[in-house]
């Protein structure tokens, strides 16, 4: 029987047991990294994947039954938020280099896991630790100012919660199309199976189809509508094993079905969060630009909200307001990302197209650029604003095999 863990110690990648003081020693690949780079010679391939599998595995913390490990991706905003905004307060110029290569970096760092097909908790930690620090600055340099009332803080907090409680509620099950046991077992022996049956998640099947990947997305090279009694439009998932409703998409980050797919940013958003997601947007935006409000008021006296923003002379006075007209303008940053975001997804909303329908549409030039390019109509499940709207708040309400867009 091996001896219990000790807090410093963990077991590896490889199934070795290892100590934390251990972390530098028996580095082979990041030793001979290091010996390439020093002496200007390239990487082999697959080098630079397996010291970063290396530098992941060996971040970790102390714990009562072993050292735990550290999300990489969720050091970065912890630690460089703070220190970039304390750097941008020192001086105008310093605050605008860094603000406007920040969004550059977060953009780039998005493009580059959405070509790799990773998932990674860097947005949504950089988001949660945002709005902490946000709110942590308002506190501290604005609200003793006493220009602030107690029921303006409360508004503001409770803004925050409302935002974090819908955010919570969009982080659940986005209505992932269920992998019978069938498949399961087909998809580990290789083999396909030899029934096709119907349920109200949509028809299981394997081996019923051939299909094919393009831009990540499971496609069928054929459709089944004679198996299906209510005449359903259905696709083939090459990758789940399974042919899916109408409207439903394979998610590469989750490797999953779901159900109306619209897109995956923080959260795989589908039929059954789609709602909560919108909420979680209104909320961040209607409390972004309130606490905005509140604190160029506090710094920018005599100035309305829009001037100040642009024009408050007395802004890099003092440290503590340099901080705050820096945090503002993070804030505005952001939120005009966000709300540029919502923007979409309302019009997407009024034309019910999804994020992927879009996609594909633009792809297969199935659709029309409306608004100046804002939304795709693809008209296939436009039944005007009223009705689009009523169909978007009852989603998830009524049974998703009755629902008038499956039928064909």
């Amino acid at each position: 029987m091996e001896e219990p863990l000790c807090c410093c110690e963990y077991v590896d990648r490889r199934g070795r047991r290892n100590h934390l003081a251990a972390c530098c020693c028996d580095c082979e690949d990041v030793d001979g990294g290091c010996e390439r780079w020093l002496t200007c010679r390239s990487l082999p391939p697959g080098a630079l994947g397996r010291i970063a599998d290396t530098v992941a595995d060996r971040v970790r913390v102390p714990w009562f039954a072993g050292a735990v490990k550290i999300n990489v991706s969720l050091v970065p905003p912890l630690v460089l938020l703070p220190v970039f905004l304390h750097v941008a307060a020192l001086h105008f110029l310093l605050g605008l280099v860094i603000l406007t290569s920040l969004p550059v970096v977060v953009l780039w760092y998005y493009y580059l896991t959405h070509r790799r097909k990773e998932r990674t908790l860097f947005f949504l930690s950089l988001g949660l630790f945002s709005l902490g620090y946000m709110y942590y600055v308002f506190l501290q340099e604005v609200v003793p100012r006493g220009h602030v009332g107690y029921s303006q803080v409360v508004a503001l907090t409770c803004g925050l919660i409302l935002m974090l409680a819908a955010l919570s509620r969009a982080k659940t099950d986005p209505g992932y199309l269920p992998i019978p046991a069938s498949s399961e077992k087909s998809l580990h022996r290789g083999l396909p199976s030899k029934s096709v049956r119907g349920s109200s998640d949509g028809l299981h099947a394997s081996g019923a189809a051939s299909g094919r990947v393009v831009n990540g997305e499971a496609q069928g090279y054929s459709r089944v509508s004679a198996e299906d009694p209510e005449g359903v439009k259905k696709d083939w998932c090459a990758r789940c094993h399974l042919v899916r409703p109408a409207r439903a998409g394979h998610c590469r980050l989750c490797g999953r079905c779901v159900r109306r797919l619209d897109h995956h940013c923080v959260c795989c958003v589908g039929e059954r969060n789609h709602q909560a997601f919108i909420l979680a947007l209104s909320f961040f935006m209607l409390t972004s630009v309130y606490g905005i409000t509140l604190t160029l008021h506090t710094i920018c006296r005599g100035r309305t909200s829009f001037v100040a923003l642009f024009y408050c002379p007395g802004a890099y006075s003092d440290y503590s307001s340099a901080l705050s007209f820096t945090c503002v303008w993070y804030c505005a940053i952001v939120t005009a990302g966000m709300g540029y975001i919502l923007l979409i997804q309302l019009l997407n909303i009024s034309y019910n197209v999804t994020e992927r329908e879009a996609r594909l549409a633009l792809r297969d030039n199935t659709g029309r650029r409306l608004l100046g390019g804002l939304v795709i109509d693809t008209g296939q499940y436009n039944r005007g604003f009223l009705c689009n709207w009523g169909h978007f708040l009852s989603l998830g309400s009524s049974s998703p095999q009755r629902s008038a867009e499956d039928i064909v």
